[in-house]
């Protein structure tokens, strides 16, 4: 598992995450996995042609498939605040509903900025340190062609 239940006092108080879920460890442990869909669909490059540009195209399984120390911080903790907010759809117990909103939207904003699209479409994408997957030529296929007509004569 990328997170765990427990881990989630960075971003929630023990005692908040217990009173919304009502002590169901299921329900954090389904909006962890909410969150980490999620985050993968953003980093996922999907086959569409645009991810055939020279953008880095991450290694999904590696970056979620790490464990402990070997996680990438800023993924980690972005993730823990997409799952807070999938879990306090439930009730609002003594925290500000916007504050928690408001990092479910910066975390969604990094990602967007990471790969590249919705208003960071035009712009450059900013590089985190995530491992890559590695692509070979054969495994590209060409995104575009480029040639010229026949040469066209007049014949009278």
């Amino acid at each position: 598992m990328f997170i765990t239940p427990d881990e989630m006092n960075t971003v929630v108080y023990q005692y908040q995450l217990e009173e919304i879920t009502e002590s169901d460890p299921d329900i954090v442990q389904l909006a962890i996995d909410a969150a980490v869909e999620e985050m993968k669909s953003y980093l996922n490059p999907t086959g569409q042609t645009r991810w055939r540009d020279g953008r880095p195209r991450y290694d999904i399984g590696a970056i979620f498939g790490a464990a402990g120390a070997d996680r990438n911080a800023i993924v980690l903790e972005l993730c823990k605040s997409i799952a807070l907010y999938y879990v306090c759809r439930l009730a609002n117990v003594d925290m500000i509903q916007e504050r928690i909103k408001d990092r479910y939207d910066r975390a969604i904003d990094w990602l967007e900025k990471v790969s590249g699209v919705g208003k960071y479409a035009d712009g450059p994408a900013i590089a985190p340190d995530l491992p890559i997957m590695v692509v070979t030529d054969d495994e590209v296929p060409e995104s575009f062609r480029y040639g010229s007509r026949e040469k066209f004569n007049h014949d009278f």
